[in-house]
């Protein structure tokens, strides 16, 4: 319209960084950090250690937009590198610390990083991966060391030419003027994909979308000013969802650890007063199955959103009982993490408790950061009626949708036909317009011309009082295509059978549905909860086929 002017009085950038220097000027002495009894720090000095950090990185640098890699887990480190790589100019890229030196060498040379910062007890993954890299260039990142809560530590013996973090700091100036994005769609990290298949991908985030996503967080986890956050989410996942830039933005305390165990949690919502944690069902198994003497009082209702494989109703309910706020929200490393919330509305709260987990199982709406999502029919791209049983892709749209794949336009290309980008998950949508997961495209079933949803029957074997975990796949079968093959983890002192297992899917299933065959073993993870299931696939169809001939159908 006439009159209107775009200039820096009324356009800048959107980036988080802007909500650390928010936080230290409105809680300059609020804690920021706490790492177990020996580490905290305020707003304040956090904003001063990451401008001081900023400052090195330039200087090692020179270059704006280059990759800054950093492999170690929940620890302060970890989450300063969160504000001090992007205002430095350059990009975060997280590493999955369970990769071992080839995998991490593939990343730092697909990445070109130009910095690795590693903690003291990854370095020996690191030191692996550079030798590799030096195979085939002379031109190998910096390496940096994290040792633990500041200190010199005698027993690491740290190659020549080796940085120290905390040297990092004390070397930079705290003049550094922070880079800021010249345009919010500039690439703030780099996150690859969590490895359920064999091919990661690097996907890009923009300021733009992580300050939204970042945003959106908080009102996701209804999160008021000044939360208390427990790390279970690992941070090189997603950007710990985008939550280090959300806990900045509310002026909140981070309650870092390295490990995440039921006793830890426990602890730490005890001692710190924590209200909010999050975690794949993994963690929410880890705390419903916690012995009885490591629990302890919750302070009041702690809040924990769950993500990353969608949980099963029973492990919701029990959650509940404990004291636990569940928020269930979905997503994928493409849309920074979580793209939907299930969000409760008060007519449930009259119904039945098995119910309401069966509710909010389901993955919900869209948040507040992105335009739409939907689910589409694949090939004509029309959305599929909101009855809870017509399948089709799980698609999403908005400005919290990654940039890309980083030097794979193809595959971007291919994510993005159609306007939407598209996900891989199959789900349905309910009438109220509340979709729910059905399975990836890949881990569908189909017996004997039915589809068989493997997260639905997942969810019955885990209602079973005796099981802790379950993973369903499909196994040849001569006769039927193939049939549902259950991997079991019983809780430690439970038994149960086979054939338990089956009748107890039978008697509240369709029949065709119960798994024909229970194998009773750990399961194969990732870092950040999910199932493997393609190392799953390799063991069902290396068993065979379960029938030779023509049968009658279980």
């Amino acid at each position: 319209m006439e009159g209107s002017m775009r200039c820096s009085a009324n356009f800048v950038p959107l980036s988080p960084i802007t909500f650390l220097e928010r936080s230290a000027i409105l809680y300059p002495q609020t804690l920021s950090l706490l790492f177990g009894d020996h580490v905290s720090y305020t707003w304040s000095q956090t904003l001063q250690r990451c401008t001081k950090l900023a400052s090195s990185i330039f200087n090692l640098l020179l270059s704006p937009l280059h990759v800054v890699a950093v492999l170690a887990p929940n620890i302060p480190a970890m989450y300063e590198l969160h504000f001090a790589v992007p205002m430095s100019g350059a990009v975060l890229c997280t590493l999955n610390t369970r990769h071992d030196s080839s995998m991490v060498a593939t990343l730092l040379k697909h990445a070109e990083a130009k910095i690795l910062f590693v903690d003291y007890q990854l370095l020996d993954i690191a030191q692996g991966a550079l030798k590799i890299l030096s195979k085939t260039t002379t031109k190998l990142p910096h390496l940096v060391l994290i040792l633990e809560c500041g200190q010199s530590s005698p027993e690491i013996s740290a190659p020549p030419g080796t940085l120290i973090y905390e040297n990092l700091i004390a070397e930079g100036s705290l003049e550094f003027e922070v880079r800021r994005p010249k345009d919010e769609w500039d690439p703030i990290a780099l996150n690859y994909t969590s490895g359920t298949t064999s091919n990661p991908k690097g996907v890009i985030y923009s300021h733009r979308g992580a300050y939204l996503n970042a945003l959106a967080g908080a009102l996701l986890n209804e999160m008021k000013s000044m939360p208390v956050y427990l790390w279970c989410v690992p941070m090189f996942h997603c950007n710990g969802w985008c939550l280090p830039w959300t806990i900045a933005a509310q002026g909140g305390t981070n309650i870092c650890q390295r490990n995440v165990t039921a006793e830890g949690i426990f602890d730490n919502i005890f001692r710190h007063k924590v209200t909010h944690t999050g975690g794949a069902p993994t963690v929410l198994n880890m705390i419903i199955n916690s012995p009885p003497e490591v629990r302890k009082p919750l302070p009041g209702k702690v809040s924990v959103m769950t993500g990353g494989a969608p949980p099963p109703p029973e492990v919701l309910f029990r959650m509940e009982e404990l004291g636990f706020n569940v928020i269930h929200s979905y997503g994928l490393t493409e849309t920074y993490g979580p793209g939907t919330v299930c969000t409760w509305k008060p007519e449930w709260d009259d119904l039945p408790r098995d119910a309401q987990a069966k509710i909010k199982a389901r993955q919900g709406v869209h948040h507040l950061g992105l335009d739409g999502i939907d689910i589409k029919d694949p090939v004509t791209m029309k959305s599929v009626p909101a009855d809870a049983k017509t399948i089709g892709e799980v698609m999403f749209r908005g400005n919290t949708v990654m940039n890309g794949y980083l030097k794979d336009l193809k595959a971007t290309q291919d994510a993005f036909k159609g306007g939407w980008f598209r996900s891989g998950d199959l789900g349905v949508k309910h009438p109220d317009g509340y979709i729910e997961l059905k399975d990836r495209s890949k881990d569908i079933i189909i017996s004997g011309g039915e589809n068989i949803s493997s997260i639905e029957l997942e969810g019955v074997i885990c209602s079973h009082p005796a099981v802790f975990d379950a993973a369903v796949v499909g196994r040849p079968d001569e006769y039927w295509g193939e049939t549902p093959c259950a991997f079991v983890k019983l809780k430690e002192g439970q038994s149960a059978t086979a054939e338990e297992i089956m009748q107890f899917c039978q008697n509240r299933l369709p029949r065709y549905m119960a798994p024909r065959t229970v194998v009773f073993t750990d399961l194969p993870k990732t870092s950040t909860g999910k199932t493997q299931k393609f190392v799953l696939k390799e063991k069902a169809k290396a068993m065979g086929s379960l029938s030779k001939k023509k049968s009658s159908r279980l």
